[in-house]
């Protein structure tokens, strides 16, 4: 039975998904559901996940939602080896911690500064949003130092969420030049995780238009 991803392009979160599944090389049923048309709240939707978020995971009489749960799945279930998301106790508790840094710090950060300009009518972006994220990209490129990816050389489930989310803000308009190393891996990832530009890069310049439509000076 097919995988059914629920999808909505200009969702980091929900890109991070997709990405997942295309580096793990597995083919996924893509329907989308629109945010802003509110199309999450529709009843048949909540059944299938009663938090109404995307990305949604199907696969057979099983459900899982959350980017960073959705991923580790995929290399578990369909991956051709655990590269994507290892086995070995030390390199797994570093592509989590990475996961948590995504979820826990650095999205939350940028969506401070996005949610509120999407759907609150803000269209400032408040100076102490922006220290916070510049905060949370230099954490990044501490962690990328001397690594091709964020845990080491290889590509992890972790570098796809990641990417997800700096390609969002970049798409805003961020500058991410200051931060020499991720400015370096998200080049790399965009060159390494297969139909990058269709699977992430597209929804996140959706994304983008959407914010910089919304601000004051039509940019930050």
């Amino acid at each position: 039975m097919a995988l059914t991803v629920y999808h909505f392009p200009p969702s980091a979160p929900s890109r991070g998904a997709l990405l997942s599944a295309k580096a793990v090389g597995v083919k996924v049923d893509v329907q989308v559901v629109d945010l802003f048309a509110k199309e999450q709240l529709k009843p048949d939707f909540v059944k299938i996940n009663p938090q109404h978020t995307v990305p949604t995971l199907v696969d057979g009489d099983f459900t899982v939602w959350d980017s960073h749960a959705i991923g580790p799945y995929l290399v578990k279930t369909h991956g051709k080896d655990d590269s994507l998301y290892p086995s070995d106790p030390k390199q797994k508790a570093l592509v989590d911690q990475r996961l948590y840094f995504d979820c826990g710090t650095l999205y939350p950060r940028i969506r401070q500064i996005c949610f509120p300009v999407l759907f609150l009518g803000e269209d400032e972006i408040l100076d102490e949003h922006k220290t916070s994220l510049d905060e949370a990209l230099g954490f990044l490129d501490i962690f990328l130092e001397g690594n091709n990816f964020v845990v080491g050389d290889n590509l992890t489930v972790a570098d796809c969420s990641l990417v997800a989310s700096v390609s969002s803000i970049v798409a805003v308009g961020w500058d991410v030049t200051p931060y020499a190393n991720v400015a370096s891996w998200l080049a790399r990832c965009a060159l390494t995780i297969p139909d990058y530009g269709e699977a992430n890069q597209a929804g996140a310049e959706q994304f983008g238009k959407a914010v910089k439509s919304k601000l004051a000076r039509g940019q930050i």
